[in-house]
């Protein structure tokens, strides 16, 4: 269920990002944005955390039934499988255009999200579960704590738009790289999110225990690492890059100490999302099963969402744009360079996320349904 909401609340950062009249990448970075926009892209932050622990944690049930070998066989290919899906499927599906764009100079763009990011902590966990759970709760503890070291030393970009660093740059900060006819646009950093991953499959033997003992350490895990949120950014002394300030209101300012680093994800921004998440999972199987179930729906097939989803979205902004008044091949593009003047505001991009939702629910029931029917080896890569 858990993994469901957080799969539909990511749905709407992408349809902000198509479909949102004088869209930004990033609104938290606009200093004076309204408390709707931000909060609109702030409860998506909770997204890929999520994901990737549970994605974790789902490695880490399955080592119940499978030996390690079969185990670092499986997820060596299914990371593998990923990255392959980011890099030829939803790079495509991003831009609508597989043979270059011309604001890169007619180069073949190639985003690297969360599914990229994924892939390679799978190839990464792969190797490490050899070593055993707690080999892989202290390396990823220690990935998670201290990976804010490297941020005064780590070279500075300009983000996803500079191609002069080394690749290796990429583990730890936003960049391009230019490979022959493709330019690599990498916008998960990929070190903490292996950390998160080590941390979920470590955190195994909380869902294999009673649900009355696993709900008490869900909710005592969260509340302690919300309560280290709040310290550690009131502190402002280590956790995260970007110190918060008092800004000209109370509103601005609770805006501010709530802004915190995702690209990489901080300690600080990681005990803000998984916090809560915790907390939600001790007392998720208590919720009405009226208000569950279409997120099991939707959790039960994430990686079949999320493709579609992509493809979806960018039919809708492009539908939209002919709607109002553009032709079709000015969407053929990353929606950074869709035309001014193209969009919806907040109220039309909810309306276009529910429609969105909506219009993938059948295909999730029917993927989920084909699932629970068969058992054939490729549909776990699905």
């Amino acid at each position: 269920m858990v993994r469901g909401l957080v799969i539909v609340i990511m749905a709407l950062d992408h349809v902000r990002d198509f479909v949102m009249l004088a869209a930004s990448s990033d609104p938290m970075t606009d200093p004076m944005v309204g408390a709707g926009l931000f909060f609109t892209r702030w409860i998506t932050h909770f997204c890929a955390p999520v994901f990737v622990f549970l994605a974790g944690v789902s490695a880490g049930l399955m080592a119940v039934r499978k030996t390690r070998p079969a185990l670092g066989t499986f997820l060596l290919t299914r990371g593998v499988w990923l990255v392959f899906i980011e890099v030829v499927v939803l790079a495509t599906l991003v831009t609508f255009s597989p043979f270059g764009i011309e604001q890169f100079g007619g180069r073949v763009v190639v985003v690297m999200q969360v599914i990229w990011a994924i892939g390679v902590s799978m190839i990464v966990l792969a190797g490490a579960q050899f070593l055993g759970r707690r080999a892989c709760l202290v390396l990823g503890a220690a990935i998670l704590l201290a990976h804010n070291l490297l941020d005064p030393v780590w070279p500075v970009t300009q983000g996803p738009t500079e191609a002069g660093p080394p690749l290796w740059v990429a583990l730890h900060a936003q960049m391009g790289y230019v490979a022959g006819p493709f330019y690599l646009a990498f916008i998960y950093p990929v070190l903490p999110w292996i950390g998160v991953m080590l941390l979920g499959f470590a955190a195994t033997p909380i869902w294999r225990d009673a649900p009355p003992v696993r709900d008490r350490r869900l909710l005592t895990y969260g509340v302690i690492a919300v309560a280290g949120f709040v310290v550690l950014r009131a502190a402002g002394i280590y956790g995260d890059p970007n110190p918060w300030q008092a800004q000209n209101d109370t509103l601005h300012t609770v805006l501010d100490f709530l802004n915190v680093t995702k690209y990489p994800p901080s300690l600080i921004f990681l005990l803000m999302t998984l916090g809560p998440a915790a907390v939600l999972c001790a007392y998720a199987e208590r919720l009405p099963r009226v208000i569950t179930q279409p997120f099991v729906t939707f959790g039960r097939v994430p990686f079949a969402f999320y493709v579609a989803h992509i493809l979806v979205i960018h039919l809708l902004s492009m539908g939209l744009g002919v709607w109002q008044g553009f032709e079709a091949r000015q969407f053929v593009t990353i929606f950074f360079f869709y035309p001014a003047g193209y969009g919806v505001n907040l109220a039309g991009v909810y309306a276009l996320w529910l429609l969105v939702v909506l219009v993938l629910y059948p295909w999730c029931v029917w993927v989920g349904a084909i699932k629970q029917r068969r058992r054939d080896w490729w549909l776990s890569y699905v």
